[in-house]
């Protein structure tokens, strides 16, 4: 063989190998594949139960279970947990109510060991601290699944609701975002349950009623309707400025004053013939005479400043000299502490009927709320064992109660100036001008100064929002309301009303 003929035998072999050994060192080159995401298994626990409420005996099934939600490529982000109340033999065309606490980052306890569930924890009924366990855990005739199935909802990051994986919770954590969420919840809930065409309610308490009607915008506010037969507010939030004690805002001054004056006289620092007549002496002098008083600024007269300083004198049962060090102008946090100062004693924002002793006396704001740690203890020691141990939810996941959720995305999506200004009331008013048979009933503590019941007034009563289809109910406690017996029974009666009436 001449060594020409070697040389292109040897060529020739060399492409021939060529493409063997590229795919050789793409394959070495390459990552290996990511494995796919195993599949999520949600978790779950039911368990049947008999009971009697409202006077009707009835069976019914508790289940507490993870309701996963998904990525459009089907990859599990979520798990919520929702605990469902649901009378045997099942009946579609029964209400089905879906229920949420607020927070935000609070777990659904509150209503469900409270109010609403078929079980309820025994705390006492007179503002005094509920101790340390074994804590009651009684049947509650006055729940209100005898006219209506129950979903309590639990958004991520409160109860046992966690994001899943990789997944950054904070991806839910926000007005708009969570709302998102939970309303995705309710129609995965109502598609698994056949209750598409059931009567439908949804509700709840503090930041839960600003859920609720950012909820209202995701299933109302398009054309794939979810509709809604009436949405239940309890100690209402919806219009943030109502209620923001920011230095310059003079709104929320006029929007506490009549909570002070129903707290003054439940403590015997006023007189009255009874915490509704003194309330509305109080809103008559807040959007009256008060409120064009600090419209006014510095304008105002001495006579003017004379007479505003006397009349809050009488309705907050503070001193004139403490009112006019504090430029007539009082915080709901120097109320706690002032009111009862010369007793020792400082009075609760959630409600104020309660009353706690502080490190001293010299402050001129509260330690603690009394009472919020006066019952967090019997609420929590009751939904875990409840839910873990009689209906079996097993997890070794911590049940948060309240206080999981923070870095909250205060935004709200779309809209112009919605960032400046939180005001979710205008939700609702679209839902009612658009829903002709939607209803609000709205529950108000007299003692709550988390949410009181003069800035709920205000936020609803504004344009655009009907006025025909809102009913009010005031209750003798605090934003709590059903803490006490009384108005647990008062509160059950009224909701049992409202949704029969639909």
């Amino acid at each position: 063989m001449t060594t020409r003929t070697l040389a292109a035998a040897i060529a020739a072999l060399s492409l021939a190998m060529l493409p063997a050994a590229l795919q050789a060192q793409e394959k070495a080159d390459a990552k290996p594949a990511a494995a796919p995401a195993p599949e999520y298994k949600p978790n779950s626990a039911s368990k049947s139960f008999t009971g009697t409420f409202g006077g009707r005996a009835m069976r019914y099934t508790a289940t507490v279970a993870e309701q996963v939600l998904k990525d459009d490529k089907g990859v599990a982000k979520a798990a919520l947990v929702t605990t469902a109340y649901i009378a045997e033999p099942r009946d579609p065309a029964r209400p089905v109510t879906f229920l949420f606490n607020g927070g935000p980052g609070s777990a659904s306890l509150w209503l469900q060991m409270g109010a609403f569930g078929p079980k309820r924890v025994a705390i006492p009924s007179d503002a005094r601290d509920d101790g340390a366990p074994p804590y009651p855990i009684l049947d509650n005739p006055d729940s209100i699944l005898d006219v209506t199935d129950i979903v309590f909802i639990d958004p991520v990051g409160t109860g046992w609701s966690h994001a899943i994986a990789d997944t950054d919770p904070k991806d839910y954590w926000g007005v708009s975002q969570d709302a998102a969420s939970v309303a995705r919840v309710i129609r995965q809930w109502l598609s698994e349950n056949g209750r598409w065409n059931s009567p439908k309610f949804l509700g709840g308490e503090s930041y839960g009623t600003t859920r609720s009607a950012a909820v209202v915008n995701e299933l109302e506010g398009g054309y794939n309707d979810v509709a809604l037969n009436g949405v239940i507010l309890i100690s209402t939030i919806l219009d943030f400025a109502a209620g923001a004690d920011t230095e310059g805002n003079e709104l929320s001054y006029i929007t506490n004053l009549p909570s002070f004056a129903v707290t003054a006289l439940y403590h015997g620092k006023a007189s009255a013939q009874s915490a509704a007549a003194f309330a509305e002496e109080a809103r008559r002098f807040a959007i009256g005479p008060y409120a064009a008083f600090l419209l006014k600024g510095q304008k105002a007269s001495a006579e003017e400043r004379a007479a505003i300083r006397s009349e809050l004198a009488r309705l907050t049962g503070l001193s004139e000299q403490y009112l006019e060090n504090a430029d007539l102008r009082v915080t709901p946090n120097r109320f706690y502490k002032e009111l009862l100062r010369e007793r020792g004693l400082t009075v609760g924002r959630l409600d104020s009927r309660y009353t706690g002793k502080d490190y001293d006396n010299a402050g001129e704001g509260p330690d603690n709320d009394p009472s919020f740690y006066g019952i967090d203890g019997g609420y929590t020691a009751a939904a875990n064992a409840f839910l873990r141990g009689t209906v079996g939810y097993q997890t070794e996941r911590d049940y948060v109660t309240i206080g999981g959720v923070n870095d909250w995305d205060w935004k709200l999506k779309g809209g112009r100036d919605t960032n400046a200004y939180l005001n979710v009331a205008p939700y609702l008013g679209r839902a009612l001008r658009e829903n002709s048979q939607m209803r609000l009933f709205v529950a108000q503590g007299w003692y709550d100064f988390a949410t009181p019941f003069f800035a709920a007034e205000y936020s609803l009563s504004r344009t655009g929002i009907p006025q025909d289809r809102i009913a009010w109910h005031y209750y003798d406690a605090g934003h709590m309301m059903y803490v006490r017996d009384e108005d647990r029974r008062k509160l059950a009666g009224d909701v049992r009303s409202f949704i029969q009436a639909r």
